[in-house]
């Protein structure tokens, strides 16, 4: 397996943890914002094939969407 994944490679019910943020410097100012930092351990709710994924962070739900997702990587 890879060492890290993007975040819309992961199954529904998972639990994971952020590695790293790969993204422009304003979405990784808004994910960081929204406390999506390396580090921080996170669960996938919902997911569809082409749609927006549900996660959960310290308590917190978020919807992303699938684009800004993608820059999201994960162990």
């Amino acid at each position: 397996m890879k060492e890290s994944i993007s975040l819309i490679e992961v199954e529904k019910d998972k639990e994971i943890e952020i590695v790293s943020i790969e993204a422009g410097l304003q979405a990784t100012k808004r994910l960081f914002d929204l406390g999506l930092t390396p580090r921080t351990k996170i669960k996938i709710l919902r997911k569809t094939i082409s749609g927006p994924i549900e996660i959960e962070l310290r308590g917190s739900k978020l919807v992303l969407g699938r684009g800004l997702a993608s820059k999201i990587f994960i162990k």
